[in-house]
């Protein structure tokens, strides 16, 4: 969503490190941001690895920046060293909940503080016990009364800021217009705001987000819940222009019936005030529905590089295919793809004969009423039929295939499935020309005179 505002109103998109929290520091999380970023086309103008004029873009390399607004407020006498141990703190909390009582850190403050040095926790002291109001670009008009206020931490004893603090020095070293974050980061807003007000900041224009939910809706959606990264689906075939335009309308929509959604089109349309106030469900099915829907969009765009980027889902069977084999397969299976995952499942018999399975082809629900004997006749027609068609291009074929139909009178549900199912023993595959004319007349005919043979008996 900021990425799509910075783009539409020609500003500058920061990405921006906040590594503060070294306890859930995670090795090589900060790369899988960036190339997840850019995966989905989500390019910055500003951050780590390009540099620009706000650097350094980790918040663990900007202290001294967070030090010095810090001490503004020591000097102002709105901040405190606090020297209390973990365990002392704890303490106060079992004290306050004896009391059934809130625990707030302002009501425990000590009687006196040391000098604040690096080392030491800072807090922030609330000076100003007064109802605080906001305007939020999704949620409107908000309040809250000063029971929520509390002296919170600014720098922590390991001598790096608090989330709390660091973005909003950061933001305001920055320059940045407009701060999105999620829904949960509502409940602190009242403390966030009395801080903007102690160091003399202008607010910038604060969204908040839905949260996005578990596909059942009832509560926001986490890794216990069985949540996969960006990457995960990258790697199970899904396309970033899918799942970019998925995450865009996720609590997101400009009003009209349109899904799909290119970059383009997404910046031009956005806009903060369509954002949903409820929390949107994850649906992975609209997901993969949405992916199949960019398969087919991008073929029709440019087929030659889509096919580029399915390579490596071909599988084992497609090792030694050659380049045009492989391409001419790629044409008429494409539309029936909903990942590019689906390419080695759903091509594997067009590289190697499939084993007979006469389960699948008696049981076939067009075919089950026909007795062996009549799957046997029908198959025999069709090995006749078109060993006689000397073009073996798909229009020829279907043709071969119509007369066929007349010939055997015979419904084309009946008639194809029984050849496609002898061809291929898949659940699904493309049009039966267009499939036969890949395969081959050599191909074609051998696979339904073995289907033929194994249903007289013979193996």
């Amino acid at each position: 969503m900021p990425y799509l505002l910075a783009r539409q109103t020609k500003g500058t998109y920061i990405l921006r490190i906040e590594d503060t929290d070294r306890a859930r520091y995670v090795e090589g999380a900060t790369e899988l941001i960036m190339e997840t970023l850019k995966w989905v086309g989500v390019n910055w103008d500003e951050g780590p690895d390009v540099g620009g004029p706000n650097n350094p873009y980790y918040q663990t390399q900007r202290t001294e920046t967070y030090y010095q607004w810090a001490q503004k407020l020591v000097d102002a006498g709105m901040a405190y060293a606090d020297t209390r141990s973990p365990e002392e703190i704890d303490k106060l909390r079992k004290d306050a909940a004896a009391k059934k009582m809130p625990f707030l850190a302002r009501n425990y403050r000590p009687a006196k503080t040391p000098k604040w040095k690096i080392g030491l926790p800072l807090r922030f002291k609330q000076t100003k016990l007064e109802p605080v109001e906001w305007d939020d670009a999704v949620y409107g008009k908000m309040s809250a009364g000063p029971e929520v206020l509390d002296d919170f931490i600014l720098i922590k004893a390991d001598g790096l800021p608090t989330y709390n603090f660091g973005h909003i020095v950061d933001d305001a070293e920055m320059k940045i217009t407009h701060a999105f974050r999620g829904q949960e980061y509502l409940s602190s807003m009242p403390n966030y705001l009395t801080l903007y007000d102690a160091l003399g900041l202008e607010r910038p224009v604060l969204v908040h987000m839905p949260h996005i939910l578990r596909p059942d809706g009832r509560k926001k959606l986490g890794k216990r819940d069985g949540a996969k990264s960006a990457a995960d689906y990258r790697d199970d075939g899904v396309l970033p222009e899918a799942m970019l335009n998925f995450l865009a309308c996720l609590g997101w929509n400009d009003g009209s019936e349109q899904e799909i959604y290119s970059m383009d089109e997404l910046i031009a349309k956005f806009s903060i005030d369509r954002i949903q106030r409820a929390g949107a469900r994850f649906d992975e099915q609209k997901l993969i529905w949405m992916n199949g829907q960019w398969i087919r969009k991008l073929y029709a765009e440019n087929p030659t590089e889509l096919y580029a980027r399915a390579e490596k889902f071909w599988g084992e069977a497609a090792k030694n295919a050659s380049e045009k084999q492989k391409h001419a397969i790629f044409d008429i299976i494409y539309d029936r793809l909903k990942t590019l995952a689906d390419l080695s499942d759903m091509t594997g018999y067009f590289f190697a004969d499939p084993e007979v399975d006469l389960q699948m082809l008696t049981q076939n629900k067009f075919l089950s009423k026909l007795s062996e004997e009549e799957l046997q006749n029908l198959l025999q027609a069709a090995v006749k039929k078109l060993n006689a068609v000397e073009n073996w291009k798909a229009e020829k074929l279907q043709e071969a295939l119509n007369e066929l139909l007349a010939e055997t009178n015979q419904k084309p549900a009946v008639l194809f499935s029984a050849i496609r199912i002898a061809l291929s023993f898949a659940p699904f595959s493309p049009a039966l020309p267009e499939t036969t004319a890949v395969l081959g007349k050599k191909v074609t005919l051998a696979r339904l005179n073995a289907v033929v043979r194994a249903l007289s008996g013979e193996r």
